[in-house]
């Protein structure tokens, strides 16, 4: 009996001894886990304040401007270029279309 027992306490002894063990590695797994997802984030937070900096930086008016002049080849509003359009009256019956006001004979 007492032999019984003493085998019956060893078992539980290497059982729980592998249960601590296998316990200990997971908790291990859990902390690489926890450092990596922490880097992560840190890096995502890099990124997120770079990545702002850059939006306010291509909001800029000049920034916007040159991209305009640039790539869409806009310009600068100027009165040469500025053509200026007549409307016919609500009541006139005037069917014509709108005349620049060059053409019509002078700048509103």
């Amino acid at each position: 009996m007492m032999v019984r027992l003493a085998m019956l306490l060893l078992v539980a002894v290497v059982a729980s001894a592998l249960y601590v063990v296998q316990v200990q590695y997971q908790g291990r797994q859990l902390n690489t886990e926890i450092d990596r997802a922490t880097r992560e984030a840190q890096q995502l937070e890099i990124d997120h304040e770079r990545l702002e900096v850059e939006k306010r930086t291509a909001a800029m008016s000049l920034r916007v401007e040159q991209i305009a002049h640039d790539k869409l080849n806009m310009r600068p509003i100027t009165s040469g270029i500025t053509e200026y359009v007549k409307l016919p009256k609500a009541g006139g019956g005037n069917a014509s279309p709108a005349q620049p006001a060059s053409a019509a004979g002078g700048a509103p």
